[in-house]
């Protein structure tokens, strides 16, 4: 339920998927267990434990930049979009962007579904480009004695980000932790703030 009047392209949607079930081709069933998995099963939520974890266990961590995908599966989320896992660890060196140049490449499993900003020619041109000042325009600025590595994920491959450990945060658990995690962070254009 929403607490907003909806948008332009909410009201197309909402229209949209009107049709298709008036007509036949959408059954609503499917269709609200489709959102429902998204919601809750499948998302940015999933990358947030898979952080957590490589943030309080080094082994996992080790594991985690060796194999993405298989230490990605050893917490359960695997699936379409998900199958070729690699994850670049950001640190106070080096930074790290992902983008998809050519459509909008993106592991559902552990990020859900691509923000639409992410699928816009204008990101997947400028974020290879002018990196620095598509980051500075998320309100991230990575300084030039940082490096900065742009990614670019394909149907072959898709990559994670691992964010900077804030400080402040030593002794927290990984639930904790799980909590400060932001879809933005795991695909490089935002860092995570200290608490």
């Amino acid at each position: 339920m929403h607490d907003h009047e909806p948008d332009a392209l909410e009201r197309r949607v909402q229209e949209l998927e009107s049709l298709l079930v008036k007509r036949g081709y959408v059954d609503p069933a499917a269709l609200d267990r489709l959102i429902e998995t998204y919601e809750h099963e499948i998302g940015p939520h999933n990358g947030a434990q898979v952080v957590a974890r490589a943030w309080t266990d080094p082994d996992y961590k080790a594991r985690l930049l060796a194999d993405g995908s298989a230490a990605i599966a050893e917490l359960g989320f695997t699936g379409r979009q998900g199958e070729h896992m690699v994850v670049v660890e950001n640190t106070a060196q080096v930074h790290n962007l992902v983008v998809c140049t050519l459509c909008s490449c993106y592991p559902w499993p552990v990020l859900g579904l691509p923000p639409v900003w992410y699928k816009a020619p204008p990101y997947r041109a400028r974020a290879v480009i002018e990196p620095r000042i598509v980051l500075a325009e998320f309100g991230t600025d990575v300084g030039m004695d940082v490096e900065l590595r742009v990614w670019d994920s394909t149907a072959e491959i898709r990559y994670l980000v691992l964010p900077e450990r804030p400080a402040g945060t030593e002794h927290w658990d990984a639930a904790a932790l799980a909590g400060l995690v932001t879809r933005d962070a795991m695909i490089g254009v935002a860092r995570i703030a200290a608490p």
